[in-house]
């Protein structure tokens, strides 16, 4: 496979949320949500997790990477940077579903660990719903550990 990381350009973004709404489905929180209390704002959860793109993108273009296969946009990953509190947080990371499972989703992790690191920072933070058990293991894999879980609550106004 002939990878190619590379930064994120603002005409990325369509693809990069297609790629989003392909990746998501059943380890979203906005997902969840709907589907207790339904659609938010006239918006379904496809909608509010691709807005999510688009306000990574926006905030913080630099701290978005595209990996590329032969000039085809195939994964992603966004992410902030708190330099007062010395760490930095990957957002979001996608990879279309053929080259799941091959390494790429890895290789985008490093990449935004190498950044953290030539920004100064001195630790990297990332989230997982507790049942996407592909992120999780990934996570676990590449170093991250689990320092504790988060439950979620709504409530419909």
């Amino acid at each position: 496979m002939s990878l190619a990381i590379r930064p994120f350009r603002p005409a990325d973004l369509s693809v990069l949320q297609e790629i989003t709404l392909s990746a998501f489905p059943g380890v979203s929180l906005d997902q969840t949500i709907e589907e207790k209390f339904g659609e938010q704002n006239g918006h379904d959860w496809r909608w509010r997790k691709a807005r999510h793109i688009e306000l990574e993108t926006t905030a913080n273009p630099a701290g978005a990477f595209v990996a590329e296969e032969h000039g085809r946009i195939v994964a992603y990953v966004t992410t902030s940077l708190d330099r007062a509190a010395g760490n930095g947080r990957i957002a979001n990371l996608a990879v279309i579903a053929e080259l799941r499972g091959r390494g790429v989703g890895r290789q985008l992790i490093a990449h935004a660990l190498a950044w953290f690191r030539a920004e100064g920072l001195g630790y990297a933070l990332i989230e997982s719903m507790s049942h996407n058990e592909v992120g999780r293991g990934l996570y676990a894999s590449v170093g991250f550990q689990e320092i504790g879980q988060l439950v979620h609550y709504a409530m419909k106004l």
